[in-house]
């Protein structure tokens, strides 16, 4: 069976105070908002010296390279970035660099300067010195505070034992700093999520692409999701249905020319050609169910992939937790990510167990799909991953897989019922 995270299995929840203690992530933004200011500062300075120096050595074409190697260093700072705060506050940015060109170095520097997010990038490296300046103050002065009510009976002992004084002088004053430190350590805690939920949103839009990128881009995808659909199909009719039909079609004219001279052959050409008839028809069947299964329109997502568990060579458990059946394209493409997942769990995962979960989450449809397997999975360019990727981005919906060598793999899609 599939682990259940510390946070989800603690009373009050997930978002109450003992899931945002237990919950990896808060540790995660706190460390980040810790030393968000020190980064700030210190592309500032980065900057400060980079940006005036080119613009002061371009009369003399020197500044030139320097600039573009400036203008580089800031978006792989910038994308670092992303990275970071995908670790950090679970935000996931993808680089909204438009397309690299072909031509020379007249064109790549054009290109450089030309998009748009190279300067957003800039601003986001500068936003960083006042914005990180309060993170880091705010969470350094909780933190310490915390940290000294917690360790109050100690800190009273230790400063005893030096002959120093305390903030305060007796064993019962130090020990009713405990309780309000723990109050504080929750509070603390909830404000580095909050703070990390703002320095997110600010570093998406920043460091995001604008929305009509987004959506080109995503139209781009369902565009590109559709014709391998659709040449998978002209190619499964062709090396599968056609050729079975073409089959029976000869033999059905050698069974028409040895009727009256060879009926015994004759006959054994037609139950031949009714075999071939049914494996036709068989596949045509698989290829209408890789089109849309016809038992997702009629029972729902439920049964369609308690359909696919069944069919899977190791044991599946499908929780599906939905008060209300989410629109015709979410549960096709939910259909399609579980079923490409366990194909691929078969074929390549070496799994003894498998579980798919697919519940609601604020405005999306999520889909979890976990094996024990060897790991190892990659989204590559044209795989199966890829294309349900694509299929997903085409209503803004966003598929993660986390694979590490040695397992498990998990594959998660979020799809939104809104686009």
């Amino acid at each position: 069976m599939r682990s259940v995270a510390l946070k989800d299995r603690v009373p009050w929840g997930p978002k109450g105070p003992l899931g945002v203690l237990t919950d990896p992530m808060t540790w995660r933004a706190a460390a980040y908002l810790l030393v968000s200011g020190v980064v700030g500062i210190g592309w500032f300075m980065v900057l400060s010296f980079a940006v005036p120096a080119s613009l002061a050595l371009a009369v003399v074409w020197v500044g030139v390279p320097l600039a573009m190697a400036t203008v580089l260093m800031w978006r792989g700072g910038a994308m670092l970035e992303r990275r970071v705060l995908r670790a950090a506050f679970g935000v996931r940015i993808a680089d909204p660099y438009r397309r690299r060109p072909e031509g020379g170095v007249g064109a790549h520097i054009q290109w450089l300067v030309t998009d748009p997010a190279t300067w957003k990038d800039l601003g986001y490296l500068l936003m960083l010195v006042p914005l990180g300046a309060v993170e880091t103050v705010v969470s350094f002065g909780l933190w310490l505070t915390t940290t000294g009510l917690l360790l109050a009976p100690v800190m009273l002992q230790v400063s005893r034992a030096e002959g120093d004084a305390y903030l305060v002088e007796d064993e019962v004053a130090a020990w009713l700093c405990v309780p309000a430190g723990l109050v504080l350590l929750v509070l603390t805690a909830y404000l580095a999520r909050a703070m990390g939920w703002l320095h997110g949103t600010l570093a998406t839009v920043l460091l995001g692409a604008p929305e009509e990128e987004r959506l080109r881009a995503s139209r781009a995808r369902g565009v590109d999701a559709a014709e391998a659909e659709r040449r998978r199909i002209e190619r499964d009719l062709h090396d599968g249905a056609q050729q079975r039909l073409l089959s029976v079609a000869v033999d059905l004219g050698r069974a028409q020319a040895k009727f009256d001279t060879d009926p015994e052959t004759a006959r054994d050409l037609i139950v031949q050609a009714h075999a071939g008839t049914k494996a036709a028809i068989a596949e045509l069947r698989d290829l209408a169910r890789g089109i849309h299964p016809a038992i997702l329109s009629d029972r729902g997502l439920d049964a369609a992939l308690s359909g696919l568990a069944a069919r899977a060579p190791v044991r599946v458990d499908v929780t599906v937790e939905l008060t209300e059946r989410p629109p015709a394209a979410v549960e096709s493409i939910a259909y399609f990510i579980v079923a490409e997942a366990l194909a691929n769990m078969a074929k390549h995962a070496v799994a003894t167990e498998a579980s798919v979960s697919v519940f609601r989450e604020r405005a999306a449809v999520v889909v979890d799909v976990w094996d024990n397997g060897v790991g190892g999975a990659l989204v590559t360019p044209g795989g199966g991953l890829a294309g349900l990727a694509d299929r997903a981005a085409t209503i803004d919906g966003v598929l993660v897989v986390h694979s590490p060598v040695g397992g498990p793999t998990i594959v998660r899609a979020e799809l939104p019922c809104e686009w």
